[in-house]
Order: C-alpha cells, then sequence, then structure tokens
C-alpha cells in the first residue's frame, strides 16, 4: 500500500512539470536537464547520508544497474525532446502517454503478476482522457513529414514503460542509486546542451523554476518513483500514471495559464473512472476490511 501511496506523490509531483517548465522561460531543454538533473543528484546525498552511507557507495551499485538507469532517465527524456522538436506537440504528447498502458501490458511478463480485465479496461479508459486532454477535443493529424518526431515519442514511451518494470525486478538494488543515476544524467544532459544548444544565462526566477524541476518532476519524483514500482502494484501505478496530465492541465487551469474547457472536464471523468476500475482489486480489499471492522 506504502508503495501505491508513494506513486500517487510521484505523479502529484510529475503534474507540476509543465507549471514549472514554463516559468523556466526560455531555458534550452538539455541546459533545463543538466541543471535539473544536478539538484536531483545532491537528493540523493542527502538520502545517503541519513542511511549512513558514503558517495563511495554508489560505486558499489553494479556497472550494469548503472546502463539500466542511463537507459531510463536519460533515454527517456532524450527522445522525448527529439519527438517534440520533430512533431507538433500535441500529437507527440499523446504518443509519448502511451507509457502507462505500455506499463501495464508489459507487467503482464514479470513474475507473479496477473494481468485482469479491469487493470486494461482502466487503462483504456484513462488513455482516453489523456487523448481528450492532449488533443483538447480537435482532431489529430498524423502527418508523414513528422515521422521522425513520431517515432521518438514512441521510443519514448516504450523507454520508460520498460525502465519502470525493469526496476520492479530490482528490488535488491536500493533507491540511493537512483542519484548516481541522476547525477550520469546530468552530465551526459550538459554534454548534449553544449554540443547542440546555445546557453541561456538563467534570470532568478528562472532558476528557481529549475530547482523547483529538480527538486520535484525532473528529479526528486524519479526516488519515490523507484520505490513505487518496486514495492507497489505496477498494474495500479501505471493507471493512475495518466492522472498526470490531468492535474498538471488543472493548475494551469488554477493559475489562470489555461481555460477550463468541456474536453477537460471529460478527460477528468474518463481518467478517474479509469483509475477506479483499475483498482477494483484494491477498492474490494478497502471495503472487507471495513465491513470486518
Amino acid at each position: 500500500m506504502r508503495g501505491n501511496i508513494l506513486g500517487l506523490a510521484t505523479i502529484f509531483l510529475w503534474s507540476t512539470l509543465a507549471l514549472f517548465t514554463v516559468l523556466s522561460g526560455n531555458i534550452p531543454p538539455f541546459e533545463l536537464l543538466s541543471i535539473s538533473f544536478f539538484i536531483a543528484s545532491f537528493i540523493g546525498l542527502v538520502m545517503l547520508k541519513k542511511q549512513k552511507k558514503s558517495f563511495k557507495d554508489l560505486f558499489k551499485i553494479p556497472l550494469k544497474i548503472y546502463f539500466i538507469g542511463i537507459y531510463g532517465l536519460f533515454g527517456y527524456h532524450f527522445f522525448y525532446f527529439v519527438a517534440i522538436k520533430n512533431a507538433p506537440a500535441v500529437e507527440a504528447n499523446l504518443l509519448n502517454y502511451l507509457w502507462p498502458l505500455l506499463i501495464v501490458v508489459f507487467s503482464a511478463f514479470l513474475p507473479n503478476e496477473r494481468l485482469r480485465w479491469f487493470h486494461i479496461l482502466g487503462t483504456l479508459l484513462a488513455l482516453c482522457g489523456a487523448f481528450l486532454l492532449v488533443s483538447k477535443g480537435s482532431s489529430l493529424d498524423f502527418e508523414e513529414e513528422f515521422t521522425k518526431g513520431y517515432t521518438s515519442a514512441i521510443v519514448a514511451a516504450l523507454i520508460w514503460s520498460s525502465y519502470s518494470v525493469i526496476s520492479k525486478t530490482l528490488k535488491h538494488i536500493p533507491t540511493y542509486a537512483v542519484a548516481g543515476f541522476c547525477l550520469l544524467t546530468a552530465i551526459l544532459s550538459l554534454i548534449a546542451h553544449l554540443a547542440l544548444e546555445e546557453t541561456v544565462i538563467p534570470s532568478y526566477s528562472q532558476l528557481f523554476a529549475s530547482i523547483m524541476l529538480g527538486l520535484g518532476p525532473v528529479g526528486g519524483a524519479f526516488y519515490l518513483w523507484d520505490y513505487a514500482v518496486k514495492n507497489g502494484d505496477i498494474k495500479i501505478l501505471g493507471s493512475l500514471a495518466y492522472l498526470a496530465p490531468l492535474l498538471s492541465t488543472l493548475i494551469l487551469v488554477f493559475i489562470g495559464i489555461s481555460d477550463l474547457t468541456v474536453s477537460v472536464i471529460l478527460a477528468c471523468i474518463f481518467i478517474i473512472l479509469g483509475s477506479i476500475v483499475s483498482s477494483k482489486e484494491y477498492i474490494n480489499t478497502i471495503k472487507r476490511f471495513f465491513i470486518k471492522s
């Protein structure tokens, strides 16, 4: 249960991504990532100290685990940014948001995991809600000239979903290992920034937004997600992940950046309904608990 609760906390942090990205202004994507992931790595150092470990303990993590971490954190963000730059944002985002559905599907290959009809139905309902949310009720137009962007978005979805499911099998790897993932991702992002972008000196407000990204959606959230997928129900987490774009939109509506439209309201209904359906097992368990009490 604790894993699922921390999964929800992760999803809430991810829902602030759009807000702080907007507040970060014109900082190039990889420069923003390098700043955020360097901040995120300090969270891991605090975690190490709290657990009476040292930086040297990160070197005890097997090399293949670091490859998995870089594959997930840097690989996902790299292909996501390639997608956004080479395809319309609406279509690219929709394809990217296949990752919660793919988590549910891939979880069927895990030992002792059982995929039930309500997991699939709930996730598909939530996907319909994400479609309404991203498309804003309008039609989508997948054009051949944006194939590179569409392909990159699908690759990003495949990377994050497979990374999440693989993490489920790594319960023996402590969560503080994410500090190493973040530090290496920060270095790779800095290299990508220097090779592909022009440096922008951030203002105080932009720097604050960058730090908040590192503490939250592009940093701190990865520690929570690591614990959640290792200790929670990964199928439930996959379905609940669709709450992220919904909460993100509602936050933007609340602060006046976006409008509350009919498509947002319908998306809200579909995503919440999908989350309830996919959580059928837990709802029944809670009901039985209160009946016995």
